[in-house]
């Protein structure tokens, strides 16, 4: 092997109803990165105690996000679909990674900071060590890139940190155990083991904000339902919660620049844009000068059409999960096959016997 094959790895954590937001930055990506890539994606059940230790309805938690991974045009014959804790050697090789990463890296990561709030000796030591765990998710099948939003792109940089430090410091054994591969990590010749990862960005990622509150991103956690579209939601919900958006009494503009300081209609402009994939301007050449009562019922329209499709098949497989089961058990079943692998390579360099 003279290069690592390029393989694609990203997840989702099962913490409450995937919305709009999640569609438009993340699942849609990953639909659009099957053609060509070899990917695997996850259902990172593990990773979701670290925001809440207990979660009354876990299994279908995670059957929903399956749902919407499958009802979005994910193809899980030709890709993996599965959860994190059917795999037991993502939690080994973390294991290992926490032995490697340092704790001034850890100190360093901002989300951490901003999760744990003001008192962080109550903070979990799952949440502190979050980073690594999602590091061996990663690497445990020698991943390559990742599609990343910029709350990510800190943790992706100490992956690559992490992977960089266990390639050194094993670096005889690497090369004794004939496994790693000769690249060059900026001017540094390296006989690695693991990649050093890149984040996958294909253009601007749409920013999804609140239907209530234009300055903050739409979010799952918070507590009134107008401020997301779930992906659950049926053709009036949609409808009710973009007619009750919040925008202010001008019309749209006809430039993007007319956009500064309205962070709603900027909002609502940007959610047309990606759901027609379409640019802003474009929207605004269409759009602009007219009024809100306009526009609304348009992206009402828009919206029901992009996201019905995908709520109808979501509430299909969900309606008999036996099939999103048998879906995330042989996903499981072929991710264990090649992260184990990857760890009895591991455990050969690290000197363990099995």
């Amino acid at each position: 092997m003279s290069e690592f094959k390029k393989v694609v790895f990203s997840g989702v954590q099962p913490t409450g109803n995937l919305h709009l937001g999640n569609y438009l930055g993340a699942i849609r990506k990953f639909v659009a990165l099957q053609e060509g890539n070899d990917c695997i994606y996850c259902v990172v059940d593990m990773h979701a105690l670290t925001a809440q230790l207990v979660h009354e309805d876990m299994p279908n938690q995670i059957r929903s996000i399956a749902a919407a991974f499958i009802a979005s045009g994910i193809d899980p014959e030709k890709h993996i679909v599965f959860n994190q804790s059917a795999v037991p050697q993502h939690a080994e090789l973390a294991w290992i990674f926490n032995c490697v990463a340092r704790i001034g890296w850890m100190n360093r990561m901002t989300q951490f900071k901003d999760k744990a709030g003001k008192d962080r000796e109550q903070a979990s030591l799952g949440l502190y060590a979050y980073p690594s765990l999602m590091a061996a998710d990663i690497l445990v099948y020698r991943g390559t890139h990742v599609p990343v939003g910029n709350d990510q792109k800190q943790h992706l940089e100490l992956a690559r940190d992490i992977a960089m430090k266990f390639n050194l410091d094993y670096a005889e054994h690497i090369r004794k155990s004939g496994y790693g591969i000769d690249i060059t990590v900026g001017d540094e010749p390296v006989h690695a083991y693991f990649p050093m990862v890149e984040p996958l960005i294909d253009g601007p990622a749409p920013r999804v904000m609140s239907l209530r509150d234009g300055t903050k991103k739409m979010s799952k956690s918070d507590p009134s339902d107008l401020s997301r579209i779930n992906l659950m939601d049926d053709e009036d919900a949609i409808s009710k919660k973009i007619r009750k958006a919040k925008t202010d009494p001008e019309g749209l503009p006809s430039e993007v620049d007319g956009l500064k300081g309205r962070p709603e209609a900027d909002n609502l402009v940007g959610i047309y844009a990606a759901l027609a994939d379409r640019s802003k301007a474009d929207v605004l050449a269409e759009f602009g000068g007219q009024q809100f009562s306009v526009f609304k019922p348009a992206l009402v329209d828009l919206a029901v059409n992009v996201l019905s499709p995908i709520t109808a098949e979501m509430r299909r497989l969900m309606s008999d999960t036996s099939h999103i089961d048998s879906i995330l058990r042989n996903g499981s079943e072929r991710a264990r096959a090649r992260a184990e692998v990857t760890m009895k390579e591991v455990r050969d360099i690290v000197g363990f016997l099995y």
